[in-house]
């Protein structure tokens, strides 16, 4: 009996240094728990792989953060990628010419450029890193940043050589607010965003400055897409301009009009002009129909500082 009684104490003894001794990790898996990574692991799990086309670094980039345990983000000069894509992911063998599936445009411009990496804990701590890359050369670049942002960020003011550069007008035929000026008439033109304000796009982070003429700024973002517009028909529109925040004196929409005092921020524009020289923008009322020859609209003309 005390041979047995011996044996099992031994046993027992054996299962709880065994126990002991496994890795930590392994025993909150087992139990369906995490813990919280570390830099270390960032430093081990995190991948951030940047596309060579001819012995150039590119503006495309692969992420793979798949065996990190907690929610990953890069952001980059885009936008922001939230978990992972990597040259492993399952799809077409190329998304551009000689551009492999997994790879993302992720910058417009050359230059040194920088990815943020951030881990969201369970527990709501998070970890950051920064990456720095050289891109060479940017391929597949829509033309319409550099009218944007010059070789990477670029100053708009009012062309006031129109006359009055913002308020209502024919969202078909105005080329200046001629209805209704929304300037020196009713003070605009001298407010905080008025003669001295400016604005300033920028590719890095597709960031859009408000530049106020009291030293202030704010700071949003930006994006166009020309090949949409709305309403449909309307031909004079060459593609919508999106914004986090409204562009000068873009303040809010009434219920009737785009300078009401109350409403939501007109956050959406038709560009019904767009070169080097001109950032010609325009907000259609709901009414507007094309077809009808006339419409309704408040409007906004800039043109770059020099």
């Amino acid at each position: 009996m005390k041979k047995i009684t011996g044996l099992f104490a031994i046993i027992v003894f054996a299962v709880i240094v065994f126990v002991s001794c496994e890795p930590v990790e392994n025993r909150i898996s087992q139990s369906n728990g995490r813990r919280d990574v570390t830099m270390a692991d960032i430093d081990q799990y995190v991948k951030i792989d940047q596309l060579m086309i001819d012995g150039k670094g590119s503006n495309y980039f692969s992420f793979n953060s798949e065996s990190l345990q907690a929610l990953s983000s890069f952001q980059h000069g885009l936008g922001t990628l939230v978990g992972s894509l990597n040259p492993n992911t399952p799809g077409q063998d190329t998304i551009a010419p000689f551009i492999p599936n997994g790879y993302i445009q992720c910058f417009v411009v050359p230059g040194v450029q920088t990815i943020l990496f951030t881990a969201l804990n369970a527990d709501g701590t998070t970890l950051t890193k920064t990456f720095t890359f050289t891109v060479d050369s940017a391929y597949h670049v829509a033309p319409e940043w550099a009218i944007f942002c010059g070789d990477g960020s670029k100053d708009w003011i009012w062309d006031t050589s129109v006359g009055a550069p913002y308020g209502m007008g024919d969202a078909l035929n105005s080329n200046s607010a001629d209805w209704w000026p929304h300037w020196n008439d009713d003070g605009i033109g001298n407010g905080l965003e008025g003669i001295d304000a400016s604005m300033t796009f920028t590719a890095t982070g597709s960031t859009f400055i408000k530049n106020l003429s009291d030293g202030t700024t704010v700071v949003g973002t930006f994006a166009f897409d020309m090949t949409k517009v709305s309403p449909p028909g309307y031909a004079r529109s060459v593609g919508t301009l999106t914004t986090s925040i409204p562009v000068l004196n873009g303040q809010t929409t009434g219920a009737a009009t785009g300078n009401g005092a109350s409403g939501k921020d007109v956050l959406v524009y038709q560009m019904i002009k767009l070169d080097d020289n001109h950032l010609y923008l325009c907000w259609p009322e709901a009414s507007f129909d094309p077809s009808a020859g006339w419409g309704q609209a408040t409007l906004w003309f800039f043109k770059p500082a020099q």
